[in-house]
This record gives structure tokens, sequence and C-alpha cells, in this order.
């Protein structure tokens, strides 16, 4: 009896083993599943998502039992809250007792939930500490977040050598989010020498797996010819890959694609549509640019009302085309009711970025005494500012102030030199003014002959003034 007892006893030692092992080979390969995701799209969502209602009691029994990887499937599941309710302190909880028994995913992300805050006190010393931790086990996880910490200085000394030294080591591992941002730090010569062409060849491993933001960076390295001859089909084939997972970026310039029949044929409706996927998702750009299609009646059926919606969405983000369509649209009174108090405060948000045409229809402005009292001092410097960065029209309204004296002392030979700037690049208001000055030798010789040849390119233009005073000059 006592023989067959121990036997008994020992087929049921053995039966436990084997469950273990058998527990341990479950979680290994539902751990193995998730990094995939991670790894190849750089996020872990989609397989929580899916996992957390169908796996939750079997991982809290086993992170029960101490199992770390259990523990750190069960924290990403209070981490994502899928079908069981997010609860971020649990999460860190259940991270936590993985990451210290050494198990590298849980330290990687513990320092994810320190660096955003989530569960716990933001603290990106505590973050960087734990990256660390796992960064050095060989994790490509950790390995890429610790290198964006060492990239934008936080929880530790800015060091660009550093990011890039991690950073690689991630990318070498296949990991696609480490080689999207080696590719960028190629590209922009950060932390190592700038390379165009490494810049696209890691930028293509990381898009080829199917990485948003590499997929939209390969595509605008296709548009501007950078470390690759420029080719627009494939920006568009690279940005609708990019764009179909939802990256706002990228369905914005898809938009401009399809606008402007670039890399694929012209279809405003198709551009209408992109815009707005990217305008829903708040991307600046895409909202002026369906405002703007809705003030053309591009694409769309014209709405003014819409317009001004989208267009004051992109402004009241920073956008300064937004801002300057803004304050066109007050000052004109287009689909809102007009109001050149507004129109100026938009104006002056855009000019005092240094937008060249802003800081002329400030000038304008200030010179008519709309929406703003009367200062021709205030014309002059805002004329100034644009006509320096190149502005014709402001060039040509400088040379105006200086001839006839307002808002700065009268100087006929600072006015031919500004009527010239402009003239030289085309604008016939110039061109008659500066002609008008030869013919009465003021700021500059007199010479009938410079006369004509000015009043004749502004006439070409159809300045009716030009062509009277070629007409007298004949006679």
């Amino acid at each position: 009896m006592k023989k067959r007892f121990l036997i008994l006893v020992c087929l049921v030692a053995v039966n436990s083993i084997a469950i273990a092992d058998d527990t341990q080979t479950r979680l290994k390969v539902m751990a193995d599943e998730r990094d995939s995701s991670l790894r190849h799209i750089g996020s872990s969502k989609p397989y929580f998502s899916k996992n957390c209602p169908k796996q939750f009691d079997f991982w809290t029994q086993s992170a029960q039992q101490g199992q770390p990887i259990a523990q750190n499937l069960l924290g990403g599941c209070y981490h994502d809250g899928t079908g069981i309710g997010k609860d971020d302190a649990q999460a860190v909880s259940w991270y936590r007792k993985a990451a210290e028994q050494g198990y590298a995913q849980a330290q990687a992300n513990l320092g994810s939930m320190y660096r955003d805050g989530n569960g716990v006190a933001k603290d990106e010393t505590q973050a960087v500490g734990w990256y660390r931790k796992a960064a050095e086990q060989g994790l490509a996880q950790a390995q890429a977040n610790l290198g964006s910490m060492y990239k934008d200085g936080k929880g530790v000394t800015k060091d660009e050598a550093q990011a890039v030294a991690w950073t690689r080591k991630a990318a070498e591992q296949g990991y696609a989010n480490a080689q999207s941002n080696l590719g960028s730090a190629y590209d922009n010569g950060t932390g190592v020498a700038r390379d165009e062409t490494q810049a696209v060849a890691w930028t293509r491993k990381a898009a080829e797996q199917g990485y948003a933001q590499a997929q939209f960076n390969l595509g605008t390295m296709y548009a501007e010819s950078r470390g690759v001859a420029k080719d627009e089909v494939q920006a568009v084939a690279w940005f609708r890959k990019a764009a179909e997972q939802g990256d706002a970026k990228a369905q914005a310039n898809l938009g401009i694609a399809y606008e402007n029949g670039r890399g694929v044929a012209k279809d405003e409706a198709q551009a209408v549509e992109w815009f707005r996927k990217a305008a829903v998702q708040g991307d600046t750009k895409a909202q002026a640019n369906l405002g703007m299609m809705y003030g053309e009646g591009t694409g769309v059926a014209r709405d003014e009302t819409q317009a001004v919606a989208g267009t004051r969405r992109a402004a009241e983000q920073g956008d300064t085309d937004a801002q300057f369509s803004l304050g066109l649209m007050y000052a004109n009174g287009t689909g809102v009711t007009k109001d050149e108090t507004q129109a100026v405060a938009w104006f002056r948000k855009v000019a005092e970025q240094g937008d060249a045409q802003a800081q002329y229809n400030l000038g304008v402005m200030y010179a008519d005494g709309r929406g703003v009292a009367k200062d021709e001092t205030q014309a002059v410097a805002w004329y100034r500012k644009a006509a320096e960065q190149g502005d014709a029209q402001a060039q040509s309204n400088l040379g105006v102030t200086y001839n006839d004296g307002t808002g700065v002392a009268k100087d006929e030979t600072q006015a031919v030199a500004w009527f010239r700037k402009a003239a030289e690049q085309g604008n016939a208001d110039a061109q008659y003014n500066l002609g008008i000055m030869y013919v009465n030798g003021r700021g500059v010789a007199k010479d009938n002959d410079q006369a004509v040849a000015w009043f004749s390119k502004a006439a070409e233009q159809g300045d009716v003034k030009a062509q009277k005073a070629l007409k007298q000059l004949s006679q």
C-alpha cells in the first residue's frame, strides 16, 4: 500500500509540473503575440482590445500565482480597459509586481506609466530608471524609449549621441518605431552626421513593417526628393498606406495630391474626403484646406459658413494660413458679418509671426484707418517689414509713402529705390510710378527713355495710367 501511495503522489507531482509548464508556454505565446503587435505597428492596443475580454480570468489567476508574464499582461488589460474598465492604478500595481521580478517588458511598461503620469505621479527620472533596466536586458521597446528620453532631455541630460545609440540598438532588432526614429535622426542630422540615403533606408524598413509614421515620412521623402529620386506616384502610395491607418498628416497630404493631381489623377471630391478625415482629427492644414474647398466650391457645394467654420478651427490652433484667410473673410464679409476690427486682429497674429502678406495688409488697415485708428507711422512700419521680405506691393506702397512724406520724412531717392525693387518684380503700380519719377527727374536724373521703358512694362499689364502716359510722351 505504501508503495502504491508513493507512486500516486509522484504521478500527481509530475502532472502538476506539466500543468505549470503548459501555463508558462501559453503565457509566453501570448506575450510574443503582444510584442509582435508593438514591434511592427508601435501599439499593443489592438492586441489587448482583442484578448483582454477573453483572457482576463486566465491572466488574473496566473498573475495571482506570481507569473510575471501574466502580471504584465494583466497590467496591459487594466491600462487598455477594454471589457473590464480602465484602471491605471491597477495597471501600475501589476506592472510593478512583474518589474520587480526583473521582467523587462513590465519594466518598460512601468517606465511609460511614470513618463506619462498614468496611475502614478509623473516622474521622468523614474521612467528613465525603469527603461534603462529593461534596455540593458536588450528589450527593443525600452531601448527605443530610452533613446527618446535622451533625445528630448526628459528625466536625463539631453544627449543626442546617446539617443541615437539606444535607438540604433532597438532598430537593429527590427523595432519599427526605432527604425523610423533613426531615419529621422539621419534626415535631420541629430546625434549623427546627416545622411539622406541612410534616412531613407531606415525609414523604409519601418514603413515596410506597416509603421504609419514611417510611411508618411517615406512619402514625404519621395515628394521632396530627399535621399531618393523624386517620385510623386510613390509619394502618394506611401501617403495612402499611412492615411488608411488613420495618420492625419498623411490624410492631409493625400488630399493635397488629389486636389492638385500630383502623383494621382486630379479628383477634388477625393481631396475633400481626405481633408475631412484629417480635419476631424484636428489637423490644422486639412481644416484650412477644407475651409478653402467650401469657400471656392471645389469638390463640394460652395458653403461660406462651412468655409468659415473650417478656417476658424485651424486659425484657433495657430495655423498661420488659416489666420490670414480668416482675416480676409472678416475684412470682406465673406461667410461672416464684415468686421474690420476682427480682420485687423487676425492679420496682426500672422504679421507678428513674420508673414509678409499679413504685414502688408496690416499696413493698409493702418493707412486707411480700417478696424484700427488711422496711423501712417504704423502703416509705414508694417509696409517696411513686408517690403524687406521682398513683398512687391509693400515695396510699392513704401515708395509712395517716401514720395508723399506720409508717416515718414519725404525722400524721393528712397521712393525711387523702393519703386525700383517692386517694379523689377513686375509690379505695375511701381513700374508706372518709377516712370513718373524719370519723367519729372525726381529722386533720379530725368530720363524719358527710361520713363518710356517703365511705362511700357506697366502698360503691357493693362495699366491704363501707363498707357495714357505713353501717348502723352509720344505727342
